[in-house]
């Protein structure tokens, strides 16, 4: 099975190279050639897209965002007028499910199967190969290449048909952001009040407050590092897809709204590219306290 993945960033290129250890036939392109050679060095094969939806059984893709994934698949000299019948897409960039639907119905008129199997886990899962998988699409074709993302992922689940998986990833993003905000203002909290936050997560990380969310931030909170392993900037895209689908459906999302408007004042603050966990630094700009020493 001959495997194509578009998209070498923060998450395709360690995804790539779980891929070659699994000893899959792998061809790839990036915008970014520096990271092409990369996985090629690794043992992975070069090519455009065209010539990636020309050959390839499987045609993956890890791209920012609905734009970028609806240009490479059917824009002009999109790869799917050029992938054979029989073929099958996946999609695993975290993207609006609205425009999951769109590609798979368009991709259905020349009988190829699609996937949208979003991720969860950052760059440190996707380099150990243990991301969370959520997909949506017909259960045979999740059968078929359920093995597959088992290379890249320690959990891969069928939540539904195409949609379904960015679906559940925005509820996914939607939770992240909300806990990440909920430490960061309750360490603030602790911090005015006289209390040291690093004592406050270890009382508390046992109980019914801790989250693998907190594990993972709160330490980076402590320490001031922002390092991006997942940037503010993509997390406003998440919530972006996550209101607009909400309002297509009719669900409100209040709290959401609340930290997007957070997230876009960290934005203006030059804060994009650090980790989401740098959300702690709103309230840091609004009291002029740092939560670490």
């Amino acid at each position: 099975m001959k495997i194509g993945l578009i998209g070498l960033g923060i998450m395709g290129k360690p995804m790539a190279k779980n891929l070659l250890k699994a000893g899959y036939d792998l061809t790839v392109n990036d915008l970014n050639q520096a990271a092409v050679e990369e996985v090629v060095q690794a043992g992975a094969r070069a090519a455009s897209n065209e010539e990636i939806g020309k050959t390839c059984d499987v045609v993956m893709t890890m791209l920012p965002n609905s734009p970028h994934v609806k240009s490479v698949m059917l824009g002009e000299n999109g790869v799917g007028q050029v992938m054979r019948e029989g073929t099958t897409f996946i999609d695993t960039s975290s993207i609006s499910p609205i425009a999951s639907k769109e590609i798979a119905a368009e991709l259905a008129k020349r009988n190829i199967a699609m996937l949208d199997a979003p991720v969860s886990g950052g760059e440190p899962k996707a380099i150990d190969g243990t991301l969370s998988f959520m997909v949506g699409g017909k259960q045979e074709v999740f059968d078929k290449y359920k093995p597959l993302l088992e290379t890249m992922g320690a959990s891969v689940v069928h939540c539904g048909d195409v949609g379904a998986g960015n679906t559940t990833k925005l509820a996914n993003q939607v939770i992240v952001a909300l806990n990440i905000a909920a430490v960061g203002e309750a360490f603030m909290l602790a911090k005015k009040a006289g209390v040291d936050p690093e004592l406050v997560f270890d009382a508390i990380k046992g109980g019914l407050a801790g989250s693998t969310v907190m594990n993972a931030k709160a330490p980076m909170m402590l320490e001031g590092n922002y390092k991006p392993g997942f940037k503010i900037d993509l997390h406003i895209k998440d919530l972006n897809n996550a209101l607009e689908a909400g309002h297509a459906v009719g669900s409100p999302l209040p709290l959401t709204a609340a930290v997007m408007e957070m997230l876009y004042t960290l934005r203006t603050e030059g804060c994009g590219q650090e980790d989401h966990s740098a959300i702690s630094k709103y309230y840091e700009l609004l009291t002029k306290t740092r939560i670490g020493d």
